[in-house]
Formats: C-alpha cells, sequence, structure tokens
C-alpha cells in the first residue's frame, strides 16, 4: 500500500479575518511533489472554498501550483501550506477546471509574480459563470471571507494541450473534452508517474454531477486520463490515490448513474423515478445524504435531451 507523510497544516488568517481557517493536509506524493488535501464540507468563512484538493510540485526553479484555491484568503491559505514544505515561490499556476477553487484565487499568486495557464474553455467557463460563482460564495461565507477576491484569468491559454518544461520536469496538460466543468484539464508528469487530476476525479467523497455539461462526456475523459496508468493520482477532491480507487469512487458512479437513469428515460419514466433509484453501493462517499439525488436529477435532465 502507498505510504505517505501527513502533516496537519492550522493556519490562521493573517490578512483580516479572525475565524480560524480549515486544516489543509499536506501529503506527500513522492520527491517534491505533494497534495495539499482541503475538507469535504460545504464552502464556508473558515474554509475560504479550499474543500478541494490541490498540488504543489517543489523544483531549483520554485514551485509549480495545481489550483490556487477558492478566494484570495483560500489562496493565501495555500500559500501558508506551502511555506511548510518550502521557502521557495510559486512561479506557475495551473487552473485545472472552472470551479471557483481551481481559479479564484488567482490574484494572490499573480500579485507575487506567477504565471497562470489554463484551458481556454476554462477560461469561458470562468467569465460565464463569474456573477454566479460571487453570489454562491457571498450566501455561503460571507464578504469578509471574500475579502480581496477578483477576476483574474490565466496569463496563457491553450485549447487541447500544452507541454511544458519546469525545474527539471516536463508538464503535458491535456484538454480532452468536458467532464466536470466544460474546461477540466488534467496534468501528467511522465518523469514520475503523477497525475494531477482536477475534478475529473473525487475520491472519498461523492461527485457533484451539476456543473457538468455531458457526463458521457466526463466518462470518456476519465478513460483518456486512465490510459496513462499514472502510479499515484491527485485527484481534485480526497487523499492522493491511484486508477483502482478513482475508477471504483468516481468512473463507476458515473456509468452507474448514467445506466439506471437510461434504462428510465427509454421506459418513458418521469424524473421522479430517477431521483429515487438505489444509490446504496456508493453510500461509503462523503455527502452521499447532500448529493445524491441532486445528481440524479441533474443526470435526468442531461439525458433525456441527449
Amino acid at each position: 500500500m502507498l505510504k505517505f507523510r501527513a502533516l496537519l497544516v492550522l493556519v490562521f488568517c493573517a490578512v483580516g479575518v479572525s475565524a480560524q481557517a480549515a486544516d489543509l493536509k499536506v501529503q506527500q506524493v513522492t520527491d517534491g511533489i505533494y497534495a495539499l488535501v482541503g475538507p469535504h464540507e460545504q464552502r464556508n468563512a473558515t474554509n475560504f472554498a479550499n474543500n478541494a484538493t490541490f498540488g504543489v510540485v517543489v523544483t531549483d526553479e520554485g514551485v509549480l501550483l495545481v489550483d490556487p484555491g477558492g478566494s484570495y484568503l483560500g489562496a493565501a491559505q495555500i500559500d501558508a501550506a506551502i511555506k511548510t514544505i518550502t521557502d521557495k515561490p510559486v512561479k506557475i499556476v495551473i487552473n485545472s477546471g472552472g470551479q471557483d477553487h481551481r481559479w479564484l484565487g488567482n490574484g494572490y499568486f499573480k500579485a507575487k509574480g506567477a504565471h497562470i495557464i489554463a484551458s481556454a474553455d476554462a477560461v469561458k467557463d470562468h467569465k460565464a459563470r463569474l456573477n454566479d460563482y460571487f453570489f454562491m460564495l457571498t450566501n455561503l461565507m460571507g464578504k469578509e471571507a471574500l475579502k480581496g477576491t477578483d477576476a483574474v484569468y490565466a496569463d496563457e491559454t491553450f485549447d487541447k494541450e500544452l507541454d511544458l518544461n519546469f525545474g527539471g520536469h516536463r508538464f503535458e496538460i491535456r484538454h480532452v473534452g468536458s467532464a466536470h466543468t466544460l474546461g477540466d484539464s488534467f496534468i501528467w508528469m511522465p518523469d514520475t508517474g503523477v497525475m494531477f487530476t482536477g475534478d475529473i476525479v473525487y475520491v472519498e467523497r461523492m461527485l457533484g454531477t451539476g456543473p457538468a455539461g455531458n457526463t458521457a462526456n466526463w466518462i470518456d475523459v476519465f478513460e483518456t486520463m486512465a490510459d496513462y496508468n499514472p502510479k499515484f493520482i491527485v485527484p481534485g477532491h480526497g487523499p492522493v490515490t491511484d486508477v483502482r480507487r478513482a475508477t471504483l469512487e468516481t468512473y463507476d458512479y458515473l456509468v452507474y448513474l448514467r445506466t439506471m437513469i437510461g434504462r428510465i428515460i427509454e421506459n418513458g419514466g418521469p424524473i421522479a423515478e430517477a431521483v429515487a433509484i438505489d444509490q446504496s453501493p456508493f453510500k461509503h462517499l462523503e455527502v452521499f445524504d447532500e448529493i445524491s439525488k441532486r445528481n440524479a436529477q441533474a443526470v435526468f435532465m442531461q439525458m433525456e435531451f441527449e
């Protein structure tokens, strides 16, 4: 079994918010590569929308960060966690997708000189849903927890793929289609066997199908990612994992939903029947009670127009 060092980082806000910041667990993946694992709870004023997992690669040239957190204060929390690992600055930030915690911390790292990269489709999604992000986060977190948060978009975009050499590593960034959001990308490090998947992969907690425009395409994207046969996966939510567990808790769930709901649609059944499908094989996943029925509803609404 993969063993990795876990350090519990308690970060107290030093930029105007008095509440204690949520815990970020620092997991070492392999030499110089780490995951910062946030809580599974809903976004709130103490986790600063950092209810996700973020990637850190430490090199002689500085740090490459996969996803900067869901707010300015969330980015500051991530920076504080990085400082428990290294004193090197963040030089490159990759936005792996469209969700708030994949990009709304950009401004914090941009002000410190970081270069920000995202797929063109992710940036389109950022711009299209900007008002929705701030409306949601203000309701969930309050204005104080959003202090300093501005819409700062990527400096560099790409359509489908971008290869980057930085700090002695090669990073192959691939956007092969929509998954959880329209602009999701995975980041492959061939010399280490590490794959950063963003929201293409969820483990330990149940994924959300709400933003996904096409869950069939999400399945295809997962298969493309898994074909790389990564040794280590840093997922979008949950701890460092492998292909087997990622398949069980993300891929198999998506296939199960689409199979069960597809049968209902073929038989002319109503959405209420879809919402009531038995999802108990996945009841062990955190936030199951909060999100499972909404997932079924969203997938029914997507599939009835396919």
